[in-house]
């Protein structure tokens, strides 16, 4: 048995669409129309009233990050994370650096609400440029003009029968407005070639991130 091989296990971390993301441009040739990024390496945690706790949940998040958790579909940007409506009584804490970790909001809600890590769980993926709402518009039900749907607007939605949260962040500095999806990790896969497909015609461009629109 002295010789015997063992085989080796790498536990690296790796996105879902890590095999389908490639890099640069995609479709239409040109100057893209749409940008497609992934955001890795984030934190998110769901966090959900318990029943009949939901009134003593407000207190606690807001002396935690300095703002009222949304209580309808909005999404609360403040100085080091994301607080985005995912249903009745319950929001995400969108963040970066271990700074809002589950462990690290356990004492905040110890009485008030459960957690529930969600950071590999799921997919975040960051649309923009001028054809962005275009393309999203192929996909999603959802009323997505600014008079309709602002900056901080939420929903949870579907988008090619797959289940999505969907929130438009702040816009960027040459006024294209940006918009969020996460989508389980299962599903991110097949979601990604949809948002391709969709956007082909306007011409991509790809990439990934980690830092958090």
């Amino acid at each position: 048995m002295e010789d015997a091989s063992v085989a080796e296990f790498s536990w690296d971390i790796r996105s879902p669409i890590e095999r389908a993301l490639v890099v640069g441009p995609y479709g239409a040739l040109g100057e893209a129309g749409v940008s497609l990024t992934e955001i890795r390496n984030f934190d998110l945690v769901q966090v959900m009233a318990r029943r009949g706790k939901a009134a003593e949940m407000t207190k606690p998040a807001k002396a935690r990050f300095g703002v009222a958790a949304p209580e309808m579909p909005k999404a609360v940007s403040t100085a080091d994370a994301t607080l985005i409506w995912s249903g009745p009584d319950q929001f995400f804490v969108l963040s970066k650096g271990g700074k809002h970790t589950t462990e690290a909001l356990v004492q905040t809600f110890a009485s008030s609400a459960s957690l529930s890590d969600q950071s590999h769980a799921r997919v975040l993926i960051s649309i923009s440029g001028p054809k962005g709402r275009m393309m999203l518009a192929k996909l999603s039900s959802i009323d997505l003009h600014p008079d309709a749907f602002p900056a901080g607007a939420a929903a949870t939605t579907s988008m090619d029968h797959t289940s999505v949260t969907l929130w438009r962040g702040n816009d960027r500095p040459d006024g294209q407005a940006v918009f969020n999806v996460l989508v389980f990790a299962t599903f991110a896969e097949s979601l990604w070639h949809t948002m391709l497909d969709s956007a082909a015609e306007y011409g991509v461009e790809i990439g990934h991130s980690e830092d958090l629109a």
